[in-house]
């Protein structure tokens, strides 16, 4: 009895040891953004601290399909409704419908879109560079479209955050992540104190990377280097992407279609060599959002992309809005 009781006891401080210490490390599970809930890095390091913009409430907005002027096709960087807000703000009422709702842009989309009772003339349809080379070949293939509106599709959308507090302590994620989230720390903290330090890989689809000018660039603590998406590819997009917006263009008689194309963060930051936009721009109507980012980052805006996330911050959003509200003035 003896042993066993001393047995417990060392068992039951094992695991108050283990509480104790993981309660410890649990604000680091704190995560905003979707890089540093990825590589499990805090956002104490990573996270942007530069004010943005506030958005106005109530240009954030879902028109039914009978009043849109515009119908948007796109993926997350759409689906809230945040670069919009320069179209409406400019009297354009605008639809938005994610990808995995529409399905694609199938033979008889048309038709189907009479059928919704859209009248606008104007469609924009956005996709992420990642995403768009296996999205565009299953909307040629695409015989009949199947929509599958989702639940909260006509509901309202929160404006973005202005700025996030983050002394903030949370307790609410996982021990074993908030001990996980230590070891990346620790990891990260000394392999980036090399002088030669490029990048590391998390060994959970996020790298770290140091950034060309990374002070001037982002506001997060550690801004020498950002996060991206591990299997983000150097190479660039392939012809069959335009060949392919050019065959949906024919599906699209009778309309204004605008094609955007949101390059990779790892695009704009470490492989902005590529050219694909410049040779859509050639073929289709299209937005070269791959300039416009340019132009912001080597103008030392903060932030374009935030170090901790694959999306655009909202002065990004903006900008991306401005740039399609321009294009589509010009085909009025």
């Amino acid at each position: 009895m003896k042993h066993a009781k001393i047995f417990s006891i060392l068992i039951f401080s094992i695991v108050a040891l283990y509480a104790a210490i993981g309660f410890y490390f649990l604000p680091l599970t704190n995560f905003e953004g979707d890089q540093t809930r990825t590589g499990l890095l805090p956002e104490s390091l990573f996270g942007w601290t530069m004010p943005q913009p506030a958005i106005e409430p109530a240009l954030i907005q879902q028109a039914a399909w009978t009043n849109a002027d515009v119908l948007v096709v796109g993926d997350s960087f759409s689906i809230s409704r945040v670069w919009q807000t320069e179209l409406v703000s400019h009297g354009l009422r605008v639809r938005t419908e994610h990808w995995a709702n529409i399905r694609g842009i199938c033979e008889d989309f048309i038709p189907w879109l009479r059928s919704r009772g859209f009248q606008g003339k104007y469609i924009v349809l956005e996709a992420v560079e990642r995403n768009i080379t296996s999205g565009l070949a299953d909307s040629v293939r695409c015989k009949k479209m199947d929509y599958h509106p989702s639940f909260d599709a006509d509901l309202p959308r929160s404006a973005p955050p202005t700025t996030i507090d983050r002394s903030k302590a949370g307790y609410s994620g996982k021990i074993s992540i908030g001990f996980q989230t230590q070891i990346n720390l620790s990891k990260y903290e000394q392999l980036s104190s090399h002088p030669d330090f490029k990048r590391w890989d998390t060994g959970r689809g996020s790298i770290v990377a140091r950034v060309d000018r990374g002070c001037e660039r982002f506001s997060h603590p550690h801004c020498a280097d950002a996060l991206f998406l591990a299997d983000d590819s150097p190479q660039d997009l392939s012809t069959d992407v335009v060949d392919n917006m050019q065959i949906l263009n024919k599906r699209l008689t009778g309309f204004n279609p605008l094609w955007v194309v949101v390059p990779n963060k790892t695009t704009a930051y470490l492989y902005p060599e590529k050219q694909f936009w410049n040779k859509a721009a050639e073929r289709v109507n299209t937005v070269n959002l791959l300039q416009s980012v340019r132009q912001a980052i080597e103008k030392n805006t903060v932030d374009v992309y935030p170090a901790n996330n694959t999306h655009f911050s909202t002065t990004t959003y903006l900008l991306m809005g401005r740039a399609i509200y321009q294009a589509l003035a010009g085909k009025s």
